[in-house]
């Protein structure tokens, strides 16, 4: 699975929440300044050569969907940030969060707490 760039994440987050969508459809989803049609065409065509979406001709236009799930986006890209960034180490990535106070006491107890209730 190929890397999506900022532009084409941010363009995916919103196929994943309408689809199936149009560009027009996607665009609307942007808040100001929205990019212009013809550059969201460009991201909307790279994500097509990168097998996140399909489209299909309707009319003079194309619909678009995806063909990968946010879940499993998600999960690949973050075992990759987990592998190169923290020693492919869960426990590394939360200590570093913690250590920035990225994360508070509260949301390690309901890790846990989910932890816990996984293994029931």
């Amino acid at each position: 699975m190929e890397k999506l760039t900022s532009q084409e994440e941010e363009a995916m987050l919103h196929i994943w929440e309408i689809a199936p969508c149009f560009i027009r459809d996607i665009l609307a989803r942007y808040k100001d300044p929205k990019p212009p049609y013809t550059t969201l065409a460009s991201i909307i065509k790279n994500l097509e050569r990168k097998k996140y979406i399909k489209s299909k001709r309707i009319g003079n236009t194309y619909q678009y969907n995806p063909r990968i799930n946010e879940h499993e986006y998600k999960r690949v890209f973050m075992n990759g940030v987990i592998q190169n960034y923290f020693e492919n180490s869960y426990k590394e990535m939360v200590t570093f969060f913690a250590k920035e106070e990225k994360i508070s006491a509260e949301d390690l107890k309901e890790i846990l707490r989910l932890i816990e209730k996984g293994k029931e």
